[in-house]
């Protein structure tokens, strides 16, 4: 996705300059798969990718 990038320590997706999650700068352009965690409490996928705030993340950095 064009202008879309993920945070490397969190891969929240963003389209700032700064990642909404943990505020790091450490964006990356090169990121595959999208995922939206809704409910992180009752989510495999959540639990997986060790995400604890709903929002878009990647699948792979």
């Amino acid at each position: 996705m064009k202008g879309i990038k993920s945070c490397k320590k969190c891969k929240a997706l963003t389209n700032g300059s700064t990642c909404p999650n943990c505020q790091s700068a450490q964006l990356v352009d090169n990121w595959k798969g999208r995922v939206v965690i809704l409910n992180t409490e009752q989510s495999e996928i959540a639990k997986r990718l060790n995400v604890n705030k709903k929002g878009e993340y990647a699948l792979k950095i």
